[in-house]
Formats: structure tokens, sequence, C-alpha cells
């Protein structure tokens, strides 16, 4: 429901000014508001009003009138369609609206306007949202309410021990009402008016309307006194609205249902209505308890066992099933879990009856349903003694597991959805328990009072108001000074002064004449029989008889009805109808009563005098008798407190209330000579005294005598009237009341069967039409009659209605009415200040007494709606309807607590509605969680007669099996749906703060996950069910999840924690499908094997075992993929262990394949295959890791598959290996058939014969073509491409050294070091070394080196293949081609340039290079180097490195200080000495060796002594070396090598002095390089240099000797 918010600016009319006095009204939704008048063409009124709307499709219907005389004339009107209306939440400046003459209608209602007009009108109109408020008032009120609040309708919490063991009430005001601050007070009420304990409000000294009657509030100790007067007729003035009967309830059936809505506190109060209801007086309390009882009972079990109710034994000694429905007693079922739930599901446990109880007359579901409804309607206590093993215990099923029976994609929607209960029974059953509140009303009940009434509605209806005669006025001219019968005032000038009835001779101003109301035919009769005009009287009774028989016999219905509704017979009636015709004719001639009137205050009144203010007084007119009160100087409010007496005799006469200004000065004083009114006129309140009775406190607006009249306020009087013969009845507005409700209840529980019927109605006051014609005209004429206000009508109503506001159509009617009563009340015109609190403080239904009522109906209202699925079934179109008016009933409560009590921070009524639909749903979701078996059975399950029932016990959830859950699911799904279909739509008032169907997924939901997370807490720690049911489970609440809460606004951008509840099942699915996955892995190779690893295709290069090893662990894959798993963290977890499934898997193929390749190696086509099943694993994976995300998965999943590509890419490579190398032997053979070939050819390379060099390497290639082309053409179809390089590069490198070794640098069957040791032991016998080898390697001539070049330039493009084979880059930059040419580089180079090659690259000649160590000086002792393996001792040597500052030639200068620690063992004597040789290039011409002097039988002999080596200025330090070398001096042999060291002069250069301290190594060690120069240089014999570089490098320490 929205607000409208509308602001009447101003308008500019077309006319002359003084031909306008205008005013605006506006209607929308049957309610209608209008301005002040304004003079002028161009009139302003900045006037704001607001209406409540709750349908968009109408307009909002402006017309602007122009006041007259008699009559009032249309300038204009504009329709506004409310659906273009914006929404602000600020003022506009507002938009012109021109006005048409004319409106158009359709059926019935307006929906546009024609025929323009030149006037116009400026509006501001918007939409606007209620209940806006400041965030730190909200907070207090906030905090305010949860302390008077206790307990909210969806908040249970267990009540005390003390409280268990005596009876709870259930509604607010059936507690005591001495505890203002009870607890239990507050239960049901989610907010308290507090009117009944405070203070009137203080009213403003302002300006107040002039509007209606009975509109300001008493004071406390008027309320107190008249609170005191009413308890001396508490018998016969009491408007017991909702009170209940025990008698009439126990004639009822034992409907369970009936029963619940007995025991709730669904039902208004029954003290809630009475007129007089006191909270200070303590007798009044009393007598209301007296007659009045608790319908809550609670529910105990005795000693015996047996259920006992009230702690009371009933007569018999027990209380049958029967009598506790009918108090309200629901049995409740638990539903029969093992453990306990969660703290936070605690609350929601049910009870059970004990074992030895009555046998229940109705289902165990229906139980648990009620139990459900009563415990959201009322706050039940629990049963301490609750069985501590009262759930089922589960029991442990078979296991399984498999990747198969899982079905991820479920889709559980169905298209009915569930009707929980029956609807019919439901509606029945609350349509029973809410009419039994109307069948004890005191008006009802009470004879006297209905007597009265009875007689009362007789005379107002046999001679009614409406068919009166009206006075036949004339003009007359009055021959001597003659005052008004109306406002006595003078009838002014010469002739036709004024207007005079010719029948009944009443005389009075033209302007006053509309102002008197009396028949004249019964005035006439009066005046004429107290004149002795017996003829004309006689006439004039004639007449009314006349009239009183035509009223009878057109309208018996009526009078019918009357005595119908009364009970009374027909001869009574009868001679009542006598009666009354007589008393009606007597007029006043015999009537006569005392009338004691009281002028307590006033209110806001106008001021009159320059000062700002006025002096007022009062005069008081019943008859021809006047009287005044005193003077109340500078006051415009007043108190008086004076009493006047009266005696009046004529039941037509009036009451005239009169306030004035008295004045004191010159201008009042010529004022009174000339006419009877000298002051100032402040207001005036005519009262008939026919509408008299009893004791009345009631305030009344002061209205205008003419249209000039300046008036505002209200005054407050105390009138008592005594009748004769009628001293004590009741007040007109009880008689009223008791008229009223009387009508209701024959028209409802008598005619209607505890139906409304709805009268059909149209228009603006369309809301005050209550009844048919017949009763309406009743109660309309009764209230003419008596003067009973159209508000206190509709309030009245609406106090009728609350009591059946279930009734189909009822919420409707009473949503309009509150909308129409909060208008009344909130809509004040400009010229006054009084608030809407204190207008409805004054009112004469009574403030306390309407707001109790609203406030219960509030609480009633919560709580069906906390049951909306029962009350309102989707089912019934009528009733979604009833459920939508009850939500716009509830807000037009709202609405009344802010706009009309003022109240700060009043309940929203979007929250109030989203609690109660959230507490349904609450209930709603037990009642399924109990009943899921049969509720599952009933909706989707087909009726099997011969299918045997579960058993009770069995019904629920189990860890037996899985079965409860999707059923669960499936009835949620059903619930979800219907609210999104069925009540969504209807519940729209407030679409940006409540949608039934998100908040229904939200708290399905919500309590789902609890139940389900507790559930697979147990299943995990027992694991009794097949691992497919819990896979098959996880898709069920994923699809729940994805498709009704993912996209809710809470859970919007939060991880749902429903996959941690199933991470270990998938964990140990995963785990089991591993093992699946490796059996299946075997299977697959096995197949293959059968098959001889063909190809899956002509197309595809690869064996059926990949491919059917990766469909497996894709399929595996699809499944953990159609969890579409939310939570990263829970991801995670099935990454890493899927990963270690796919690396178990995929390495264990590999080792399969890797140990049985060797067996298929000389195969053609199988290890092709095998490699391309590698490759294609690779590849397969790499899709698979994109497939599960990527660089976007987890971290230590990734890392375990990009480990798993990298072994795999190791194992395709240890297999092309593998493959290439069974190539060697036929390969080595190629190259020594290219061998002999190469050397055949002879000759220098010259001009001649360099076109013979392209020949000469085609023929020297051709065994190796011969052999790759056969292989390389199968290998290129029988691979892929990726396979087909790694091969060719294993063939590459075989090949590349294959030349290398056999034909370039061709090696012996022993070592190189053998070779060179066995040639070198004679200084001049070189050759030996050369005819060692001659078979294998021969030096090769330019030519021969020509023929290579051209030869691996043809090698190189054949491997490339014009782009299908090797890259050309990676050709180029192969290790294998870099040696091999660098060896033949090699051939060409000089001896220097291979030496210094040699010295440059070799620095880990002794012992890795490890162990040198150097001093400044030989005194400084060298610390401990690190370790060397096996050192024979240690040689010091002093260098000295200069260089000629001019020349640039370098010199070494060498001392070799001594040995040290020599390990040498021999018989004969040992005679060590130092043999130092500088190596490097450019040395042929100078000296490169010396050696010192021997010493004897010393194994750390000292020579200091030193030499000078010249190393000229061609090269740096840097490629020279000393080579040491520490020998044993043989007479008539060979010297012996103790140890060789060398010292790189390299690691000296920088420090220019220092000593070495080198260790002593067994042999001189060389990499590739070295030994290829050595090779070379080897076979030079003719060269001094190379033949004694070779030799240096040769030497080796016998293994024989020395030791």
């Amino acid at each position: 429901m929205s607000l409208l918010c509308v602001r009447v600016k101003k308008a500019k009319l077309h006319g002359p000014p003084d031909k306008y006095n205008t005013y605006v009204t506006l209607k929308v939704q049957n309610v209608k508001s209008t301005t002040i008048t304004v003079r002028g063409d161009q009139p302003c009124w900045e006037q704001d009003f607001m209406f409540e709307i709750n349908r968009l499709d109408l307009g909002l219907i402006v017309e602007v009138w122009n006041k007259g005389l008699i009559w009032d004339t249309m300038v204009g009107t504009a329709w506004i369609p409310l659906k273009g209306i914006q929404q602000s939440e600020e003022e506009g400046s507002g938009n012109w609206i021109f006005l048409d003459s004319e409106v158009l209608m359709k059926a019935d209602e307006i929906y546009g306007t024609k025929n323009p007009t030149p006037h116009r009108v400026l509006l501001d109109t918007r939409f606007e949202l209620p209940f806006d408020i400041p965030d730190d008032e909200a907070q207090y009120w906030t905090g305010k309410l949860e302390r008077i609040n206790t307990m909210s309708i969806h908040n249970e919490y267990p009540p005390p021990d003390d409280v268990q063991r005596r009876p709870l009430p259930l509604a607010a005001s059936q507690c005591s009402l001495d505890d203002q601050d009870s607890a239990v007070d507050d239960r049901d009420s989610d907010y308290r008016s507090e009117t009944s304990n405070s203070l009137p409000p203080r009213y403003h000294t302002t300006a107040q309307p002039n509007s209606s009657m009975h509109q300001y509030p008493m004071g406390l100790w008027q309320q107190q006194h008249h609170h005191h007067q009413q308890q001396h007729h508490l018998d016969s003035c009491t408007d017991s609205l909702h009170s209940f009967d025990l008698d009439y309830r126990g004639q009822r059936g034992p409907s369970p249902v009936e029963s619940s809505r007995l025991g709730s506190s669904g039902n208004l109060s029954q003290t809630s209505s009475q007129l007089e209801s006191s909270q200070e007086s303590t007798a009044g309390s009393e007598v209301e308890e007296s007659v009045h009882v608790y319908h809550s009972t609670g529910f105990h079990t005795s000693t015996n066992g047996q259920p006992r109710s009230n702690g009371h034994p009933s007569t018999n000694g027990h209380s049958t099933v029967g009598e506790q429905q009918k108090h309200g007693l629901v049995p409740q079922v638990g539903r029969g879990l093992v453990k306990d739930p969660p703290a936070e599901r605690g609350s929601s446990k049910l009870l059970r009856l004990h074992d030895d109880g009555l046998p229940l007359p109705f289902s165990p579901s229906r139980v648990r349903w009620l139990t459900v409804i009563n415990k959201v309607r009322v706050q039940l206590r629990e049963v301490q003694d609750e069985e501590p093993n009262a759930r089922q215990a589960w029991v442990k099923p078979g296991g399984g597991s498999g990747l198969y029976g899982i079905d991820s994609m479920p889709d559980l929607r169905k298209k009915q959805p569930i009707p929980l209960v029956s609807d019919v029974s439901l509606v029945q059953a609350r349509k029973a328990g809410i009419t039994s509140a109307m069948a004890a009303r005191s008006s009802v009940r009470d004879g006297e009072l209905k007597n009265h009434v009875y007689k009362k509605t007789l005379q107002a209806l046999i001679y009614p108001i409406s068919c009166t005669t009206p006075h036949n006025f004339e003009v007359w001219t009055a021959t001597t000074p003659t005052y008004c019968y109306e406002c006595e005032g003078l009838l002014w000038g010469i002739a036709r002064q004024g207007m005079r009835c010719s029948e009944c001779g009443v005389k009075c101003h033209e302007k006053c004449q509309e102002l008197l109301n009396a028949d004249c035919l019964q005035r006439a009769a009066e005046k004429s029989s107290k004149h002795g005009a017996e003829d004309r009287t006689q006439n004039i009774i004639m007449a009314m008889k006349d009239r009183m028989k035509i009223r009878e016999r057109n309208k018996p219905e009526i009078f019918e009805l009357i005595r119908e509704v009364f009970t009374i017979s027909k001869a009574t009636h009868a001679q009542h109808m006598k009666t009354i015709k007589q008393s009606v004719l007597d007029g006043t001639s015999k009537w006569s009563a005392k009338i004691t009137i009281t002028v307590v205050c006033a209110q806001g009144l106008q001021a009159k005098d320059k000062t700002g203010s006025s002096d007022p007084y009062v005069t008081v007119q019943v008859g021809k008798t006047k009287k005044r009160t005193k003077t109340i100087y500078g006051n415009l409010n007043p108190v008086w407190e004076e009493k006047f007496h009266f005696e009046c005799h004529n039941s037509s006469d009036r009451i005239k209330v009169r306030v004035w200004d008295e004045d004191d000065d010159i201008k009042s004083r010529v004022k009174q000579r000339l006419k009877r009114e000298s002051d100032d006129f402040l207001g005036q309140s005519i009262i008939e005294v026919r509408t008299l009775s009893g004791e009345m406190d009631v305030w009344y607006n002061l209205e205008k005598r003419t249209d000039k009249s300046a008036v505002s306020g209200a005054i407050r009087l105390q009138i008592n009237v005594e009748i004769k013969g009628e001293e004590k009845v009741a007040p007109y507005h009880v008689q009223y009341t008791c008229l009223h409700e009387n009508l209701f209840h024959h028209s409802t529980d008598m005619l209607g069967q505890a139906a409304v019927k709805i009268p059909e109605a149209r228009g603006d006051d369309a809301w005050k039409v209550y009844y048919d014609d017949v009763a309406q005209d009743i109660v309309d004429e009764f209230a003419m009659r008596y003067g009973i206000e159209s508000i206190y009508q509709a309030m009245t109503h609406f106090a009728c209605l609350s009591s059946k506001y279930m009734c189909p159509g009822v919420p409707a009617v009473m949503s309009t009415l509150l909308a129409n009563i909060n208008a009344f009340y909130a809509h004040t015109t400009a010229s006054t200040n009084v608030s809407a609190s204190d207008r409805f403080s004054a009112s004469n239904f009574g403030k306390e007494r309407f707001v109790k009522l609203l406030d219960q109906l509030h609480n009633s209202l919560r709580i069906d709606l906390s049951t909306y699925r029962n009350h309102f079934p989707a089912s019934n179109k009528d009733r979604l309807q009833d459920l939508k008016s009850t939500v716009d009933l509830l807000t037009s409560i709202t609405f009344f607590r802010m706009k009309v009590q003022e109240l700060q921070s009043p309940p929203r009524a979007s929250q109030v509605v989203r609690d109660c639909v959230k507490a349904c749903l609450n209930s709603t979701y037990d009642y399924i969680f109990n009943n899921c078996h049969e509720l599952y059975s009933r909706q989707y399950q087909p009726v099997d007669a011969n299918k045997e029932e579960l058993p009770l016990e069995e019904q629920g959830p189990s860890t037996k099996n899985l079965d409860f859950w999707p059923k669960l699911i499936m009835l949620i799904v059903s619930i979800i749906e219907e609210d999104r279909n069925s009540y969504t739509p209807v519940l729209n008032q407030f679409p940006q703060e409540l949608n039934v169907g998100k908040v229904s997924a939200e708290v399905m939901w919500t309590l789902f996950a609890q139940d389900m997370k507790y559930a697979m807490e147990e299943h995990e720690k027992l694991r009794l069910c097949k691992i497919t049911d819990y896979m098959n489970l996880h898709f069920k609440v994923k699809w729940l999840s994805n498709e009704y809460v993912k996209e809710l606004p809470n859970f919007i951008g939060v991880v749902p924690d429903y996959p941690s509840w199933f991470l270990q099942f998938v964990l140990q699915w995963l785990e089991e499908n591993e093992d699946v996955s490796m059996d299946f892995m075997h299977g697959a190779l096995e197949r293959d094997k059968k098959d001889g690893f063909q190809q899956t295709s002509e197309h595809a290069l690869f064996s059926c075992s990949v491919v059917d090893i990766f469909t497996q662990l894709n399929q595996s894959f699809e499944i953990i993929k159609k969890l579409e798993c939310p939570d990263p963290k829970v991801m995670a977890h099935y990454s890493r262990r899927f990963s270690k499934t796919i690396t178990k898997v995929l390495l264990q193929y590999s080792a399969i394949l890797t140990k049985s390749f060797p067996t298929y190696i000389d195969k053609e086509k199988i290890p092709c295959v095998l490699l391309n099943n590698v490759q294609q694993l690779r590849i397969q994976l790499e899709k698979m890791f994109e497939s599960m995300g990527a660089k976007q998965m987890d971290p230590e999943a990734c890392d375990l598959l990009n480990d798993l590509q990298v072994k795999l890419n190791n194992v395709l490579d240890d297999l092309s290996r593998t493959f290439g190398n069974s190539f060697q032997n036929r390969i080595n053979d190629c190259m020594r058939q290219m061998a002999s070939l190469l050397y055949q050819i002879k000759g220098p390379l010259n001009d001649n014969n360099k076109n013979q060099v392209d020949a000469d390497s085609d023929n020297m290639l051709r065994p190796l073509m011969d052999f790759l082309d056969g292989k390389l053409t199968l290998f290129a179809t029988a691979c892929e491409k990726t396979v087909l390089k790694r091969v060719l590069k294993e063939l590459w490198r075989i090949v590349m050294g294959s030349l290398e070794k056999t034909i370039v640098l061709p090696q012996g069957n022993d070592t190189f070091g053998a070779q060179i040791l066995s040639a070198a032991k004679e200084l001049g016998q070189l050759s030996k070394l050369k005819d060692h080898m001659a078979g294998e390697a021969k030096s090769l001539s330019t030519r021969q080196c020509a023929v290579m070049d051209v030869a691996l330039d043809t090698i190189k493009q054949y491997f490339h293949a014009g782009g299908n084979g090797l890259k050309k880059a990676f050709l180029e930059k192969s290790p294998e081609l870099s040696s091999l040419r660098h060896a033949l580089s090699l051939y060409t180079q000089s001896t220097d340039t291979l030496i210094r090659t040699f010295v440059t690259t070799q620095h880990a000649q002794v012992h890795g290079g490890k162990g040198i160590r150097l001093t400044p000086s030989e005194k400084i002792q060298p610390s401990k180097g690190p370790a060397v393996d096996k050192a024979i001792g240690e040689v010091s040597v002093q260098m000295d490195l200069h260089t000629h500052p001019g020349k640039e030639e370098r010199k070494v200068a060498v001392k070799v200080i001594g040995a040290n620690d020599l390990k040498w063992q021999t018989s004969g004597m040992f005679r060590p000495f130092v043999e130092a040789t500088i190596i490097g290039p450019h040395l042929s011409d100078k000296k490169r060796k010396f050696q010192t002097r021997s010493k004897n039988n010393s194994w750390s002999p000292k020579y200091n002594e030193s030499f000078q080596f010249a190393l000229g200025n061609q090269d740096g330090f840097e490629c020279y070396e000393l080579h040491v070398c520490v020998k044993d001096y043989c007479f008539g042999r060979a010297d012996r090598v103790v140890g060789v060291a060398v010292v790189q002069l390299r690691e000296v250069a920088g420090r220019g002095t220092c000593v070495c301290w080198c260790p002593l190594g067994q042999r001189i060690h060389m990499d590739d390089t070295g030994l290829t120069a050595m090779r070379i240089l080897s076979q030079r014999s003719s060269d001094d240099v190379a033949k004694e570089f070779v030799r240096l490098k040769s030497e080796t320490r016998s293994a024989a000797e020395g030791r």
C-alpha cells in the first residue's frame, strides 16, 4: 500500500474576481477531502492531503467548486491516473492542470474528462514511501519495542520451570490487568499503544477544525469521574464486543482445528471492547474477571500418566481427549532422530504423548500439523521429562562405489503444488473459531437494553426524519420587531424581512431556514394543542397517522426485521407498535425531561481581540430558557466547570450552545443598543434534545452561524438527561451500538450461517453502507434520529467486522472502513492546527477502546498471516484476494498508528508481514519435515494397495538410507513454487521490501541447511550408504541451491556452505573412482595388447587404450564439473584429489609402456604407436588441465599436473632415446662404410677438383642415405609430428656423434690415455701411436675436410626435409654439429692455436682444479685447503710475473721451493727432483723446460732453485700454464713420475708475486676439447712442440711403481 501525497496550491480562474468563492475537492478510492473556501479569481489554498492507495488502476478526481448561497456550482474537474504519478520523497513545485467540464464514465467509474475550460489548478502530486524516520529515532524505538515485546511470534523461548508448572495465558488482554509490566501481558503484541495508562495529550492553543463533533479528549479526573458513573450502569451499559460464552462454546463440535483456534490468541480479547474498560479500578477488573474466563490451558502430565489440563483434575478424575480438544490441547509428536539437532533448531522440537495415553481420534500427521500451528500461534511450553531415547536408532545399510548411477542433472519441479491439508476443512475450522466471538456480546444478551433499543428503533422508524413533513416557508413581512427562531437575530428591514411557515408559524431568516430540522406537522400539533386549537390538532394528528400507516404498509420488511432481530413475538410486537405510534402522536405534549448541562471547557478558540486572544463565555439555551457562564479572560482554551439545570417539555427543542468573546468597549455598547448580540461570535453547537439520553460526556465541534463567521475549536459538555418514564436508560451511542451489533449478529450468525454478507454499493459513500437496504435504513434512521455520527457508525461496524475478519470479503471491507476512518481523523483542514491524535482522543467511540481493538486485531492478523498457507490456500482465488486485503488492513492499522495516534515509530507493515511470512514458512517446513513420507506419497506416488506402509519411526531421516532427503527437497520445491507463483503476485504491496517467493526460498533453504548439515555429519561418522547415493543427493541439493537460492539478495556474493557437507563423500567417491580408473586402465591396456596396439583410425596414429583411459577420466571429471562447486576451498580439495588420480593412472600406464617397450623395438610400427600413445597422453592431459581451470585451478593441483606433464615428457624422451639407440649399430656400420669411402679420396684440394667434391660427398653418403630413406619414410607415416621430430632428433644426435667418433676423431679400442702412455714411453717413438690407430683413424686432408663439409650440409638438409623435419635453427645450434665442426676445424689449426685452446679450456687438469692455495710468501704457511682425494704430495712454487713497460714482453720467474709429504715407496734410492715446463703459444724458439737437482732419500725435499721463462708479447698470461712434474731420478732408465701439478698463470696474474702450494696428482685429466687437441697434435710427428706437449700431458704415475 502506498501513500499518495497531494498539495493543492492555487488556481487561475477565468472571470471577474468577485465572482468566485471556491474550494477544491479531492476524491480517490472512496475517500473524499475538501479544502477551505477562498475568494478571488486566483485563489491560493496551500493545503496538503494524504491518501492510502492500494489500487493503482484508479485515478485522482479533482473538482473545483464555487460556493453558492443555496447550492454550489462546479467550475471544472480533472482526472489524474495514479499510474502516471511519480514517486518522490520531496515536495515539488507542482504542475498546472487544465479543468474540463464533464467526466467520462465506464462501469460506474470515472476514467477521464472532456470539454476543456479556460480554468486551471496547480497541484503537486507524488507517491511517498511511508514510515521513513531517522536512524537514531529508529534505533530508539527498536530498543523500546524489544523491551515491550518479550516474545514475538516467530521466536520461541523455553519458559522457566515455574512457568511450566502453571497454565500459560495466550492473549495479552486475558492477563491480569494489575501487572502492567508483565512479560506475558505483551506476549502476542508486536506493539503496545500505551493509551490505557497514560494521560491524555495536552492540546495546542492554536486554531482547531470545525468539521465534526466528539473530537477532543477529556481530562484525567473527568475520565475517572465518568468511569465511576459508568460502573453504576455496568449491567445495562456494557458494550462487550468480543466476549466469549463458555456455554456457547461448549456446544461446538470437538474439532481439533477449531479447538486450536479457540486456544490461540487469534480471537480478540473478551474485555477488549468494554466501553468502560477501566484498568485503574480494581472493582472493574473483578467484575470483568467474574464474567470472562481464560481460554488458554497448559498441557501437563499427571503422576499416573493421565493427561490433565490447567493443573486441576476433571470431575471424574481424568480428562478425555475431546475435553482436551475443547480447551485447546493438542498432542505433540517428535521427528524421531537419534541425536539432538543443533541449538538453533532445538527450540522447534515437538513432544509426543506417553505410550500409555489415550488413542488419538485423528491421524498422527494431523496431530503434528496442529502442533506446528499452535507452536506459532501460542508460546507453548515443552515437557521437561521428555524421553531421552525418543528418537529412533540409526542402523547400517550396505555400501557401494563406482561412477555410474549418479544423476547429475535432477529437475525436481512439478506442476502441481502440495495441498498441505484440506483447504475446505481449514477454512471451515477458521470460520467456526472466529464467529464464536460474537456469541456472548453483552448487548446481545442484555434483555433490558435490547428491549429499550427495540422501542427506540420502532419510534425512529415508524415516523422517520427522512419522511417528515418539511416546513412550508413563505416570504413574510413583520409588523413588529420579530426575532429569528433559529439564531434569535432581529429580522431586519421594512418589509419582507424573513420567512414564515404557513403550517406551524415558525419565523426565521432566509439564511436560517435550512437550519431548522423539526417536523412541521409535529411542531404544528404541539403548538395547536397548547393553544387549544382542537380542530387543527386533529387534522394534523390524522395526517401524521396517515403517514405512519403508509410507512407501515410500504415498509413492512423493516418492522419485521426489527422484530426478528430483537426476537419479539408478533403479538407483543403489534402491541408495541400501537404504543409507539401513540407516543409519536402525543409528541412533546406529554413529554418532559430534566436536563443537566455542565460546560466543562473549550479548545482552540478563535482570537478576536487585538491582543491575539479572546475573553470567552458560553450561553446555553434550552427552549426559551437561556443561561451563561462566567467570562474567562485572555484564554483560548478556557475551563469553566459550570453546571446548569433545565426542564424541557418539547422533544423537538434544541440546545443552543454558543461561545462569545466579551467586549466592553464603546463599539460593543452601541451594538448592544441596536441588536441583542453585542459580543463577538466564536462558534455554536446546536444539539437536538431528541438525541440526548442518559449520561453523556461529549466534545462538540463549534460550527459557523453564517458564511462570514470565523470559527474554530470545540467545546466539551457533560449532559445528563432524565426523561420522564425513562430515567434509567443508556446513552444513544450505547443504544446504537446495541442495535448495530444485534443486526450484525442476526445477519451473520442467524441468517448467514456465520458468513458476512457484503452489500453491493458504489460511489464515494459506499463505505458507509453496512447492510442490505432494509437493515441499512434501520441504522441510518436511528443514527439520524438520535444524532449518531457517521464516523461512530463506521467504527462500530468495524468493531463488529473484527469478530468476522477471516470471513470471505471482510478484510477488504475493513480495510476500506479503516482507510476512511484514518482520512476522517488525519485529514485536517487549514483552519485548525489541532493534531489528528487530539481529534481521535475526543472520539465518542472511545480512544482506548478503539486502540485496544486495533492492537488485538493487529495481533490476530499477525497470527493468521503467520499461517497464511492455511487460511488463504493458493487454490482459492477469493481467499488469495482476502489475503491481499488482510495485508492492506494491516497497513491501514500501521497508518492509523502513525498518522492518527501520531506514534513516532510503529512497526512497519512490510516488516510485520515479512516476519509473519517467515513464521508461516518455519511452521510449513516443520510440517513437511515431520510428514515428509506421507505428503510425498500422497502427492507424487500412485496409490498402491499392496504396498506395505512404512512404520512411523522409519518415515523420518535415517542413516540406513537417504530416501528421506530427496522427498523433502521435492516438497520444499513445491512450497517455493507455490509461494513464487501464487502468493507473490498477491502480496505485492511492498515490492521493494517483500517478495514472498524469495523469502520462502531463503527460509526454506536456511532451515533445510541446518538439518542437512546435521544429518551429513552423522552420515560422515557411519558412512553406511552407497557413495553414489550421497553423490545423487549432492546433485539435488546443488540444484535446489542454484535454482532458488543463488540469486537471493542475502546470498549474492556469499559462498554457500553446502559443498562442505558433502566434501568427505565426494573425496571418498574420488578414491573409489581411482581404483575404478586403475582397473579400467589395465583392462584397456590388455585389450590393446591383444589387438597388437592397432591405430584407432587411419587419421589417429595412437591406439585405443589412450582413448579409453581419458574417456573414463573425462567422465569422472564431468561428474565433478557438474557439481558446479561454488566454494573455491572445496573445489581445491576436489582438484587435488582428482589430480592425484590422473597422475597415478597416467604414470602407471607410462611405466607399463616403458617396461614393455624394448620387447617391441624390433617391430616396425608398434614402437611408433607406443610413442604416439605417450604423446597423446600429454595432449589429452593438457586438454584436461584446461577443462579443470588451468591457471585458475588450485596451485597444488596445478603443480601436480605440471609435474606430471614434465614426467610424461621425460618418458617420451626416454622412449625416443631408446628407440633411436636401437639404430646405433646400423648407423655405425654405415659410418665405417663412409669412412672407407672418404679415406679413398686422395690428393690436395685445388681448382681442378673442386667440382668433384660434391660428387665425392654424395658417394660417401650413399650408405647412410639408403638407411635413412627406408626408416624415415616409415616414421613419417607412423609417427605423430611431435614424435617424429623427437625420433629425428635422436637420429641426428646418433649420426653426428658417429660421424665425429668414427670418421673425424675416431677412438681406439682402448682408452686414449692408455694409448698415449704406451706410445710415449720413448720420446722418439710417437709413430707407434700412429701405427696403433692406423686402422681406425687417419689424419684428414684438406680435400677430405671439404668433402665432409659438403656432406654435413647434405645431411642437415635431409633432416630439415624442406620444413617437415627438424628446424634449421635446431640443427645449426645442436651441440653435436658444433662439436663435429669444431673437430673438423681443428685439423686446419696451427700447433700454437691448439695449445692456446687447450690451456684456455682445461681448468681442471689435476684434482678437478681444487687444492691450490696461494700465499704472499713462503714464510706464510697456507691454511688447510679443501680435501683432495688421493693426494700424493705437495709442491710449493714461488712465481713472479713481469711485464716490460714499453715492449710489453712478459717474463715468469719461477722458484721451486720444495716438495712436502711425497708418497713414494721404493726399495732402492729415492732421488726426487722437480721438472718445471711452461706451456703456451709461440714458445718454439724459447726455453720451455727446467729441472732442479735431485735430493737423495728425501720425501719432503727443499730445492730453492729459481728459473726464468720468457713468454714474448703476443699473448697474455691467461694463455700460459706452468706444468710441474715431480720425478724419481733413475740412472740408466727413464725417470719415474711421482706426481704432476698445473698452475694456470691467469690465477696469479692479478697478484704479481705469490707462492703456490699445489697438490700432486697421478695424471692429467681433460675434457673432449682437450682430448681432441691431443688427438690432432699427436699426429704431428714432425712438430717438436707438439710432440713435447703430447708427452707432457700423457705422463702418468704408474700404478705398479712407487708403491
